[in-house]
């Protein structure tokens, strides 16, 4: 509604995760060297945590484009599968035809798969969301598909992203045989305050801005204090106050506006003066 009277290429503050908008806070800058680590290192099992809304599943999407030919991927966003059909997943995505629809076949093949890789000189990673929400046996199997190793090195790195949760999960003396195998872990935390001004700059200017559209410093503290530097909450306050911008007819973004915005979101009425 509001994207031509800003003169924007493109909604600036989407809930999506879209990777052409990554903002490079210090936490997911630390985040996404952790990963490369990881899978260069050929490592094995890499755990990524964060909040709800804190940009893991952006920050995956920004580490697929960055990984070149060589890495073979997967990338299972519903953990909720069960076990056989998330390794069922697993092998869609490699391009594999199952033999048998049993577990005892598709690990097979996977291994198979994975010796083939080796031989090409490529890597093989396999990402899986919301981590928290795999049960233990589901775990237990994906644990299995890491035996396949060198004298030196992992022939799959696995990257396990979840909420906070996830690390309570792997603590469970159920798990401690993947827990061990843990060998890079980090916690993706909230951004900090002057990172959020900054934050809201950059998807601004990522979506055409030309700096006319102003989130002004008392603006964008409010927003910091409200969201607490989770970039969901920030994305949605922002866009709730571009609505309202546009409502009245400004590209100044100011306290006012934003605390009008988060008073709509919190449910309470409001009215307009335009």
């Amino acid at each position: 509604m509001y994207k031509d009277f800003y003169g924007f290429r493109e909604v600036p503050f989407n809930v999506t995760s879209d990777p052409n908008f990554l903002y490079l806070s210090g936490t997911h800058k630390e985040a996404l060297n952790h990963l490369c680590y990881g899978i260069e290192q050929r490592k094995g099992f890499i755990e990524i945590t964060g909040e709800i809304g804190a940009g893991k599943t952006t920050l995956c999407r920004a580490l697929l484009n960055s990984l070149g030919a060589d890495t073979k991927t997967s990338v299972i966003f519903n953990s909720n599968l069960p076990e056989i059909q998330l390794l069922e997943a697993i092998m869609l995505d490699f391009n594999l035809v199952p033999e048998r629809r049993n577990k005892v076949t598709f690990l097979r093949q996977i291994n198979d798969f994975l010796l083939k890789q080796l031989q090409r000189g490529n890597n093989v990673v396999l990402i899986i969301d919301e981590a928290q929400n795999l049960r233990n046996p589901t775990l237990e199997s994906i644990r299995m598909l890491s035996n396949l190793e060198t004298e030196k090195e992992k022939l799959l790195q696995i990257v396990l992203v979840g909420q906070p949760q996830l690390r309570d999960k792997l603590n469970s003396p159920d798990l401690v045989q993947l827990k061990q195998r843990i060998a890079v872990s980090f916690h993706l935390e909230a951004l900090k305050r002057d990172e959020v001004k900054e934050y809201i700059d950059h998807r601004l200017k990522i979506a055409g801005s030309n700096g006319s559209v102003v989130f002004d410093d008392e603006a964008s503290g409010r927003i910091a204090a409200y969201s607490g530097g989770i970039p969901r909450l920030i994305n949605i306050v922002c866009d709730k106050a571009l609505l309202l911008g546009f409502v009245k007819n400004t590209t100044i973004i100011d306290a006012d506006i934003v605390r009008a915005s988060i008073e709509e979101l919190q449910g309470k009425t409001r009215t307009v003066t335009v």
